[in-house]
């Protein structure tokens, strides 16, 4: 479904990626697993065209994307939730989440995602006519993730999602995307919780100082040593 290859990203003048390379197929979850400075941040927003490539390409259900604006690449059936989530505070949850349904892709399955995400994330039905500044952090980031969700995309990246989750609203939203998967969804995660991540994803990239450094199934990383040591303590 996604295939990023050989990427170079650079911030102004300062080079961020390296030759990054990496796949998702349909139906997966795959992990970005990096300390905060890796390059997974650089990575999705380049991937979602609020950056454009020194170098490489980006790949979206056979089409290249890589010189697109963003609007384009969501109507195309890929969403990106950033790690500030960018919610509208003023703004009931219902409208935060209309809102997502802007693109002509999204405009044509309002009401089913609409069912969809109140299914997924059933607090956020309770809450629909609660402004977005009167939920908590957790169901703040379950909106932002929703309203990702009403583009009625193929493809969902998610960057950072539990951060600042207490542990109990952290495994509720990693059984979330879960669910989220069973439902066809393909994913794409960057996430500094490492054992979660790995314990749901078919398969993991380490990043680490903008390149690729390791990859394989989350059962595979779970088991090494190296993960253990620099991501786990163990």
């Amino acid at each position: 479904m996604l295939e990023v290859n050989r990427l170079n990203v650079s911030r102004g003048v300062i080079p961020v990626l390296w030759d990054v390379s990496l796949e998702v197929r349909r139906g997966e979850i795959v992990s970005l697993i990096g300390a905060n400075g890796a390059g997974k941040t650089t990575l999705l927003s380049t991937i979602a065209g609020l950056l454009k490539p020194s170098f490489g390409t980006i790949i979206f259900n056979g089409r290249e994307i890589s010189n697109l604006p963003p609007h384009k690449i969501v109507n195309l059936g890929l969403s990106f939730v950033p790690e500030d989530r960018k919610i509208f505070a003023h703004m009931s949850v219902r409208e935060n989440l209309l809102l997502g349904a802007y693109t002509s892709r999204g405009e044509k399955s309002k009401e089913k995602m609409l069912r969809f995400v109140y299914e997924i994330f059933p607090v956020l039905k309770e809450r629909e006519n609660q402004l977005a500044s009167t939920l908590s952090g957790g169901e703040q980031r379950m909106l932002a993730i929703a309203r990702g969700l009403m583009s009625n995309p193929n493809l969902l990246m998610l960057d950072e999602p539990t951060q600042g989750l207490s542990p109990r609203l952290t495994i509720n939203l990693f059984n979330a995307i879960k669910n989220l998967k069973e439902h066809g969804l393909s994913i794409l995660l960057a996430e500094q919780n490492v054992y979660y991540s790995l314990k749901v994803s078919d398969r993991a990239y380490i990043m680490e100082t903008g390149r690729i450094t390791l990859h394989g199934t989350g059962e595979e990383l779970l088991e090494n040593e190296y993960i253990k040591r620099a991501f786990l303590g163990i």
